[in-house]
Formats: C-alpha cells, structure tokens, sequence
C-alpha cells in the first residue's frame, strides 16, 4: 500500500462529513485505511475522534486506535467511550496492543477497563503489564499457536485450525511438551508437505532462535533483522513459552529507537512529545542549553587569551568562524556514523579501533581538500600566502580533531555505561570550537606576526 499524507482535501472531506448524517460520515470513513484514519486523528478534535470510532465496527475501530501514535494518547479515546464500545474495541485488539494502550493510564481507569472485559482476556493483559515496557515480555503477543511434540500431523493440523479461530494471522507453530516448555518450532510448510503417519517431534527445528522476557527492544530487534525472522519466541529462564514477538512489532520499535536517538543527539530529551506544547520544550532543552553556553566560554576564553591578533590581523577572525564551523559539521558527521554503529551491535576493542582510525583518515583528507580550497582563496583575495597557509594547516587539524572527537568520544562513553548519544554532541562542538579557534590564532601569532 503506497504512503498516506495528509492534504487539505482529506481534512475538508472528512470535517464535511462530520456535519453531515452517520450514514454520509461511515461512507467517508470507508474509502480509508484503519491506518489512514488513524493518521487523519492527529489533526482532529477529541470528540470527533470519539464519534468516528463509535461510528467504525469494533474491528476497525481496534485497528485505528492500536494505529494511533503514543502522543495522540488513544488511552484517553478509549477511556471517553461508553462501556459497551470499549469492552468491543479490546476484544479484538492484540494483547500486546492493549496492553500498550491500558498501561498508560491510572490505576484506577486500570482496574475499571480490565473488569469490565472477558477474565481471560483481562488475566493475559494483567501478565503482560508487569513486564518492563522496552524488553521482549513488553513487546510480546501471547495469543500464538502451539502444539504438543507427541501430536501427529492430523492431530496438529486439528489443533492449528482450532486455536486459528481468534487470530488474524500466523506463520510459525512452536512445538512445547507436556510442561509447557519449547522444544522447537515448525512452519506451516513442512508440516502440510510432511507424511501423513510423522509426529511433530519428527518435524521440528530444534536449531532456532529465541529470546528471554527481560531482553531489551533493542537487542530483539536486533535479532529479528540478523536472521530475517517474521516472529520469534519468548520464554522465561526454565525456556517456557510465553509468547512471541512479530516483525510489525519490530518496525514500530526501530522507528522509536531511531526518534530516540536523533533527538538525543539534537541534545532534546527523549521525554519531549513531538507534538508537545511550547512549556514542555522549553523544559526539556533548556537545560542543555544551559550547558551547553558553559562550554562556549571555554571557546571564548581562547580567544580573549590571543586579544592581540584580533587588534592586529582582523582578517584572521573571519577565517577562524568558518574553521570551527567545518569542524562542527565534520565531527557531527563522524559522530553521526559511529552512535549508529554502536546502536547496531556492541563494537569489539578492534572494531572500535578501526572505526576511530578511519573517521581520522577521513578527516585527514577533508581537511586538507578543504585547507587546500581556503589557501587558493587566501591567494587570490588577501594576497596573502602565509595566511593561506595558516588557514590550510588550521582546518587540516580541526578536521581531524573533530574526526577523532566525533568516533571516539561516543566510543569512550558507551565504555564508561554513558549513553554516547546524549552528551557526545556537546562535548565534540566543544572540542572543534576550541581546537579551531586555538590553532587559527595559535599558527597565525607564530607564522604572521
């Protein structure tokens, strides 16, 4: 399905419909996808929100609110409907899904939602809960299909057919024993081809991958991608099945480590909602503004202590801005590349070597590329060689300072338990600020004066 953008004419079309007739909105809503409609809610009023999904069938109306983003708070749409509409809405939501949406409301509305619903259904979300929100037992789904390693290919495909009847789809059983405990898993595939007189325990993979409730999103995600798996089983420490954790899980979790750390990078807090109020953002940047304006005195400070040259050589200083810049730019770049192959896989004492020497090769060679096009300049505008050689040696060094900064400050954090991506960005602009404003006016009070 191609991408959904919002334009001016879905909004008109569906505000339309709004002041019209149920019957006029529902044939609206029905040249939309769950996922389009979901979409569309960003920019809608919470009653109009809660009208649409009193209007849409439980179905599709689970699949929208499971759709919406986290910042446009689907737990308090499903806390405003009547308790008929809700009690729908999660039967057929995934466990995992509600689970999402219940945990992030009081325990008070908790507790009223979870004993409105079915005993089972509410014991399941009521388990899942008390998994940490970013690990495999946060993510996982507990509805899959399961059969006992004693059936026979006839039975399996009995118990497969009965236990299908809840779910929307399935591509791998698992294969468990008496006690509950994995003992493989089998795909759909081999178990139609197999014969008809084999068991399931001749059929299973015993060489397959899974993953323990406490492990982190990050890593499961990892996992999932290294081997090109559509699900993967989740068991506690005695490897009982618990559940299993999709790939469209996965997609969601990406995306959310993606935002996390750009935003980290940016130095915002991950705490800050995209789509927060302007208190909130002041909030959660000032601080590292803060911080980050201590650091620039460290920058002033060298060029209060070479006073002279800006008296005598004032040329000197509009060079000098646009050294420190190239150097932010650079090590930002470098930094970029290496707070993304730490977030990809823990990077061994060699990888990380290489990986700083290479982000200072590459800085070697764009700094002198660089210093060499600011020397030309210096030759033709100033008709000055000796500054056209100051400023070659001084964006040379800068860029690989900020090469060297940019891959090995991130390194040094991530070996000292800091999250490189939080801190790295103020450090290096401190460093590339610094060693820019000091070689310019270092070299030039040794080589102009």
């Amino acid at each position: 399905m191609p991408s959904f953008d919002i334009d001016k004419s879905d909004l008109l079309r569906l505000r339309g419909a709004l002041d019209s007739t149920d019957v006029e909105l529902q044939q609206v809503l029905d040249q939309y996808h769950a996922s389009e409609i979901a979409i569309l809610f960003d920019r809608l009023e919470p009653e109009e929100r809660e009208r649409i999904i009193n209007i849409l069938p439980a179905e599709t109306a689970s699949e929208v609110i499971s759709e919406m983003d986290e910042e446009s708070h689907p737990e308090e749409l499903l806390v405003s409907l009547d308790k008929e509409k809700r009690t729908e809405i999660l039967k057929e939501l995934d466990y995992d899904d509600a689970t999402d949406i219940i945990s992030q409301l009081d325990e008070s509305d908790q507790q009223e939602i979870l004993d409105e619903i079915d005993q089972e259904d509410a014991s399941n979300i009521r388990n899942l809960m008390t998994y940490q929100e970013d690990t495999a037992g946060g993510l996982m789904d507990t509805e899959l299909i399961k059969v006992n390693i004693s059936c026979s290919k006839n039975e399996a495909l009995e118990e497969i057919i009965r236990q299908s009847e809840q779910m929307e789809e399935f591509y791998t059983l698992y294969a468990v024993d008496d006690d509950g405990i994995l003992q493989g898993i089998l795909s759909i595939k081999d178990l139609i081809k197999a014969k008809k007189q084999l068991y399931v325990k001749d059929l299973i993979k015993t060489d397959y991958v899974y993953v323990k409730a406490d492990l982190d999103q990050e890593e499961v995600a990892r996992l999932i991608s290294q081997y090109n798996l559509t699900s993967v089983p989740v068991v506690d420490d005695y490897m009982k099945l618990l559940g299993r954790v999709t790939v469209d899980d996965i997609i969601d979790v990406m995306e959310e480590e993606n935002t996390e750390d750009i935003l980290k990078i940016s130095g915002v807090s991950e705490d800050e909602e995209l789509s927060g109020n302007w208190q909130d953002a002041v909030k959660s940047r000032l601080p590292w503004l803060v911080l980050n304006l201590g650091t620039a005195f460290l920058a002033a400070a060298v060029i209060r202590h070479f006073s002279t040259i800006e008296a005598k050589l004032p040329v000197v200083m509009a060079y000098m801005t646009i050294i420190s810049g190239m150097g932010g730019n650079s090590a930002t770049q470098a930094l970029a590349v290496t707070v993304r192959r730490i977030s990809l896989s823990d990077l061994t004492d060699q990888q990380a070597y290489k990986t700083v020497l290479k982000e200072l090769s590459v800085g070697l060679i764009n700094g002198a590329i660089n210093g060499l096009i600011l020397l030309l300049f210096a030759l033709w505008y100033d008709a000055n060689p000796m500054l056209g050689l100051v400023l070659f040696m001084a964006m040379t060094g800068n860029l690989i300072v900020a090469g060297l900064t940019g891959s090995g400050i991130p390194l040094l954090l991530k070996r000292v338990g800091i999250d490189p991506a939080v801190a790295s960005s103020i450090i290096i602009t401190t460093f590339t600020d610094c060693f820019g404003f000091l070689l310019v006016l270092w070299l030039a009070s040794k080589l102009l004066l």
